[in-house]
This record gives C-alpha cells, structure tokens and sequence, in this order.
C-alpha cells in the first residue's frame, strides 16, 4: 500500500511522537509531522462519552498516518498538563502537493485548527467547551457530557455552528475547508507550546496498531471512535462484543472465547498494578496495549466472518 502513495517524513525540531514529562512543562518547537498525497476521510460522528472528573479536557479523534494508511484515534478526555493550559487539535492541510499534518498541541490560548469542525465546542474557530478560572476548568454543558454529580463546575451557553453539517477533516486542496488563522490564532500560534502528554501519546500508539481503527478496514466507521479516559479499550472492546452478540454477529463459542481473553488481560493488569503500587509501567503498558490489539482484532474477525462466508 505504500508504495502506491507519496510520503515523505519532513523533520521537526522535536519529534511529535515523544512526549515530555509533565512535570518539565518544557515548551517545545512543534510543527509538521507527515505529509500524504491522498487526504484524510470525513470525520466520524460519534457520542462524546461522560467526563470522568474535574480538569479533564476534551481532546477530539483525528485521523492520523501509519504504515497501512489512515487510522483513527479517538477521541478522549485527558487530564490538562497544568492549569490554565487548552488543546488545540491537531489537523491536516494542503501544501506543497501533499497534505501535510500540523501537529495538536497545549497552550494558554487556542490556536489554528484548519477551520476543521471537530465538534463538542471545537467548532473550527476557538473553544466554547469551557473555561479556565484560576485552578479551575468551568464546563460547558450544552456541548459537553457532564456528570454534574462529579463535576460541579458548569455552565450553559448555547454554542451556534455554521458548518454543522461539514464533516471535512482537512484543510486547503480539492474538496477541502478555505478556512485561514486569524489575528487570535496567529497570535496562540506564537506563545509558548507545549507537547502532547505522554499518555495522548501512547494513546495514539495504541490505535496505531489496532486495525479496526484503519480507514482501509473499517471504510471511515472505526470500531472505537471515543474514549472516556485513556486506557479504557477494554471497556470499549466489551461494548463490541455486547452489540455483536445482540446483532447474532457472534456465537455463543466466539463470545466465551473473547470473554476469556478479556478476563486475562484484567486479571493481568490488576496483578501489574498490585506490584506496582497501583501503576503500571510502560514495558507493562505496551505489552497490554498489544493483548488488546489482539483481541480487537479477534472481535473484528468473528463479528465479521459470516459476511466473509456469504460471500
């Protein structure tokens, strides 16, 4: 597949795909990352899953490149580096005869995001999800999923879109947004810049390797489109297998033995934790991030193989 098409890696200052720690807080020159000559699909429509706990910010799915093409990253509460600090999404633009990505990052102000409408107060323009006041993230419930029982920092201010219905997730070329930064987003554009986390990153890592996430195997309609908290796959993978088994997708046989995998890898990670004083570390977390990968892909495979039998 990859050699039917143009790619090029163009280098940055500092590589997109390693995040700083947290506690540095280290601005960092970010820029362009991977440039394609074929552009990204519309943007799923998805539910944004519940907030789970006060100062977590929403970080939408993007389509990213990997060695088979396009794949989803869903979209996810993650937890703000540090207070006062907002996401601006990441998003591919048209330049040079490619489409290039224009890396996400954090920030005290939101910057240019290709006019993309990535949706739940990213509208293309700004953020209207919410609001820093001091140590506090204040959320807007009109385009958030906010359990007010464990977030009580909210507010409800309508939010009008014009591109409601554009699903476009690019920016520049044929078929793309014309949308172009303007005085404020030129503006964060300068500011210091921070890195996605390191947990942004592994998420991003993990879907990489989960080819229920690639646009050539799921033509645009990933299996998970959106996390509640990074981690959460598991959660996720037991929502496919409730839908596969409601739709007659999966045997009796095939659930029990998906059941099975399922029930190891918690087991696993609960043993990981206890050693660890509730941690995992991250020879741990890859080697989990690999057992979901496989068992995504089982699901994908024995919800799929009587539509392969038909044929």
């Amino acid at each position: 597949m990859l050699s039917l098409k143009k790619v090029r890696t163009i280098l940055l200052a500092t590589a997109v795909a390693i995040s700083l720690p947290t506690a540095a807080m280290a601005s960092v020159n970010i820029g362009i990352g991977i440039s394609v000559n074929t552009p990204p699909p519309v943007l799923p429509v998805y539910t944004q899953p519940m907030c789970p706990g006060a100062g977590y910010i929403w970080t939408p799915g993007y389509w990213a490149w990997g060695p088979e093409g396009y794949y989803w990253v869903p979209g996810v509460w993650v937890m703000a580096p540090a207070p006062g600090m907002l996401w601006t999404p990441g998003y591919w633009g048209w330049s040079g005869g490619a489409y290039i990505f224009h890396a996400g990052y954090w920030g005290p102000h939101i910057g240019f995001y290709g006019g993309v409408n990535y949706g739940f107060g990213y509208t293309g323009v700004g953020y209207h999800g919410g609001y820093w006041n001091g140590n506090n993230f204040y959320y807007n419930r009109t385009v958030n999923n906010i359990n007010v029982t464990k977030v009580t920092n909210v507010y409800n201010k309508t939010v009008i879109v014009n591109n409601v219905n554009n699903h476009v997730s690019y920016n520049g070329g044929k078929g793309g947004l014309q949308a172009r930064p303007n005085a404020q987003e030129q503006t964060a554009f300068n500011e210091r810049r921070f890195q996605p986390t390191s947990n942004q990153v592994s998420h991003e890592q993990a879907m990489r390797n989960d080819r229920g996430q690639l646009a050539s195997a799921n033509h645009g309609r990933p299996q998970t489109m959106a996390m509640s908290r990074v981690g959460e796959r598991g959660n996720m993978q037991q929502q496919r297998v409730a839908n596969g088994v409601r739709s007659g997708q999966l045997t009796p046989h095939e659930t029990s033995n998906i059941e099975r995998n399922e029930t190891h890898i918690n087991q696993q990670v609960r043993a990981d934790r206890q050693a660890n004083g509730g941690h995992l570390t991250q020879p741990e977390r890859q080697q989990v991030n690999r057992e979901q990968n496989r068992a995504s892909q089982q699901i994908n495979r024995d919800t799929h193989n009587n539509e392969r039998e038909r044929r």
